[in-house]
C-alpha cells in the first residue's frame, strides 16, 4: 500500500522523475548502495592469488573443472582447509572438521539464509532448503515412508519393471546397430527420472521412450538447477540479485523455467488428488493427506525430484565411464554375477542384489572419486573453531567437498587417484568407509534417508546391463571428465557409447 502511494505521488508531479526512467535508476541504485556497502563489510576486491585466480577464472588454464582447481588448494594445505576471502567461504576436506560441522556442531551449521536465498526460487521450502522445525517435519515424514519393508519393496519393483520393459529393449534396439551411439548419461536422467516419478508420485511420464522428446518438465528442471549453482557460484550475491530485479539474462530465464516446473508440479498435484487414496503408496500421498498448502506440496514435489533423478544418474554416469576405462573391474564384476546369479535368471533378486559385495564396492568407489554432490555448504551461526584449529567467523560459508577428500593422500593413502574397489572389502565382504571421510550420502543427523533405495537401484541397473551388453566410450581421447555447473555433477557433453550385445546372454 505504502509503495502505491509513493507510485502515485510521483505520476501526479509533473516532473522528469515521473519518466519510466526514473524507477529503472530507482531500481538499480538501491542495490548498487547495498553492494557498495557490503563491499566495505567484505573483501570482495582481495588481491592475494586464490582470489585473484578465482575472480578471474584464470584457474580454468590448468584445471578441467573448478571443483579439479579446489582440490588443488586443499591439497596444498597443511590442514586440508582452505578460505576463498572474496566468497566469504571456508572450504575443508579434513574428516576432523567435516564430523564437527554435520554432528558435533551440527546446530551451529544449519543450511542458513544464504543459501536458502539462493535455491529458494527453485527448492522453496523444500526438505533440501529449510531447517529446523520444518526440516524435521519431513525428514520424519520421509522417514517413515522410506523405512517401511513394504515400501522399500515396492521400490525395488518399480526399478526392476522399468528396467525389464524400458531400458533393456532400449539398449537392445541400438546394440550392434552401425550408428549404435548413444548418450548414456540421457539415457540414465530419463531412466531415474520416470522411476522416482513413478516411485514418489504414483506417475509415469514415460520419459524413457526415446522416439519421444524429454518431458518440459525435465528440460526445465534441468535448467533451473543449472541457473540456480550459478548463483553459489557469484562473486557476490548482489550480481543475480540486481539481474533478478531486473528480470534479464540468466536470471530471466530462471524465471521462466521455474514457470514451467511450477505449470507441471502444479499437475502432478492435481493427478494425485484426482486419484484420491485408490494407490497411496507413495511420498506425495503422504504430504497430500495432511496438507492442502499447494505451495508446500509443489517444494515437496521438486525436492523428491532433486534427490531420486540427478544423484542416481550422475552416479551411474560416471561408474559406466570408470568401467569403460577398467576393464579389468569389469570382468571382475561379471565373474560376481556369474556366481550369484543363474545363467538363465531373467532378473536378479532383491536378496541376490544385496548379496553382491564386489559390485557394491565397485559403485562406493566409483562415488569417492566422483560424487554425485561434489560439496555441500553451511553457514556458521555463531563463531567457531574448527577442529584443525580453522576459526569461522559467524556468518561465514562454511563449505565441505567431498570431490576433493575422495582425492586426498592423508585419508586414502599413495593410491587415492586408482579406481580400486578392493579398498573397500575385507576377506571379499563390502566393509563401508567412516562417513566423514566418505560423506557422499552426507553423515550424521542430515545422512540421506534414501541411500540403501539408491543403492539397490544402481546396484540393479549395473548388474541388467552388465550381464547383457558390453558398453564402450565413444570419444578419442576421453581420459578426463569435465562438469556442467550444476547441483549435481553432470558431465558436459553427455556420455557417448557404443552398446554391443553379449553373446553370452539368451536375450531381454
Amino acid at each position: 500500500m505504502e509503495s502505491e502511494k509513493t507510485l502515485s505521488f510521483f505520476q501526479s508531479r509533473q516532473t522528469p522523475f515521473s519518466s519510466p526512467f526514473f524507477l529503472f535508476f530507482f531500481t538499480i541504485l538501491i542495490p548498487l548502495l547495498s553492494f557498495f556497502l557490503f563491499s566495505l563489510r567484505h573483501k570482495i576486491w582481495c588481491n592475494c592469488n586464490t582470489c585473484r585466480s578465482c575472480i578471474t577464472s584464470s584457474w580454468s588454464k590448468d584445471f578441467d573443472n573448478l571443483c579439479d582447481w579446489y582440490t588443488h588448494l586443499l591439497q596444498k594445505s597443511r590442514t586440508q582447509t582452505i578460505h576463498i576471502h572474496v566468497l566469504g567461504n571456508t572450504i575443508t576436506a579434513n574428516p576432523s572438521n567435516v564430523e564437527h560441522i554435520l554432528k558435533t556442531r551440527f546446530d551451529n551449521y544449519p543450511k542458513g539464509e544464504p543459501f536458502s536465498m539462493i535455491l529458494g526460487d527453485l527448492l522453496g521450502h523444500g526438505i533440501f532448503n529449510v531447517d529446523g522445525n520444518l526440516w524435521r517435519f519431513q525428514r520424519k515424514m520421509a522417514s517413515l515412508e522410506l523405512g517401511s519393508v513394504f515400501v522399500r519393496s515396492s521400490a525395488f519393483d518399480n526399478v526392476a519393471t522399468e528396467i525389464k520393459t524400458r531400458l533393456i529393449p532400449l539398449l537392445y534396439s541400438v546394440a550392434g546397430k552401425n550408428e549404435g551411439v548413444l548418450d548414456l548419461q540421457d539415457v540414465f536422467r530419463r531412466f531415474s527420472f520416470d522411476n522416482i516419478c513413478k516411485f514418489s508420485f504414483g506417475l509415469d511420464p514415460g520419459c524413457l521412450e526415446l522416439t519421444l522428446p524429454i518431458s518440459h518438465f525435465a528440460h526445465s528442471f534441468d535448467l533451473a538447477t543449472k541457473l540456480s549453482a550459478e548463483r553459489a557460484m557469484a562473486a557476490s550475491q548482489w550480481i543475480w540479485k540486481i539481474k533478478r530485479v531486473l528480470n534479464i539474462g540468466s536470471e530471466r530465464k530462471l524465471r521462466e523455467a521455474i514457470h514451467q516446473i511450477n505449470i507441471l508440479a502444479k499437475e502432478v498435484i492435481k493427478q494425485r488428488r484426482k486419484l484420491a487414496f485408490s494407490t497411496n503408496q507413495n511420498l506425495l500421498s503422504r504430504f497430500v493427506a495432511i496438507t492442502d498448502n499447494e505451495s508446500y506440496l509443489r517444494d515437496i514435489v521438486i525436492s523428491f525430484i532433486l534427490a531420486g533423478r540427478d544423484t542416481v544418474a550422475s552416479a551411474l554416469t560416471s561408474f559406466f565411464w570408470l568401467l569403460a576405462n577398467h576393464s579389468e573391474v569389469e570382468l571382475k564384476i561379471r565373474d560376481e554375477l556369474d556366481q550369484r546369479i543363474q545363467e538363465n535368471q531373467d532378473f536378479a533378486t532383491l536378496e541376490q542384489i544385496r548379496h553382491l559385495h564386489y559390485l557394491h564396492a565397485a559403485i562406493s568407489e566409483s562415488m569417492r572419486l566422483y560424487p554425485p554432490i561434489q560439496f555441500d555448504s553451511k553457514f556458521a551461526q555463531e563463531d567457531d573453531t574448527l577442529p584443525d584449529g580453522t576459526f569461522v567467523k559467524k556468518g561465514t560459508r562454511v563449505t565441505y567437498h567431498p570431490y576433493a577428500m575422495g582425492r586426498m593422500e592423508a585419508i586414502w593413502g599413495p593410491d587415492f587417484m586408482e579406481f580400486k574397489p578392493e579398498r573397500w572389502l575385507k576377506s571379499g565382504t563390502f566393509c563401508p568407509q567412516c562417513p566423514y571421510k566418505y560423506p557422499v550420502f552426507q553423515a550424521g543427523i542430515r545422512v540421506c534417508l534414501g541411500k540403501e533405495l539408491a543403492l539397490v537401484e544402481m546396484k540393479s541397473v549395473a548388474v541388467a546391463v552388465l550381464q547383457r551388453f558390453e558398453i564402450k566410450v565413444d570419444r578419442v581421447g576421453y581420459a578426463a571428465i569435465r562438469f556442467e555447473p550444476g547441483l549435481t555433477a553432470t558431465m558436459k557433453g553427455g556420455l557417448p557409447v557404443v552398446v554391443k550385445e553379449r553373446s553370452t546372454h539368451a536375450g531381454p
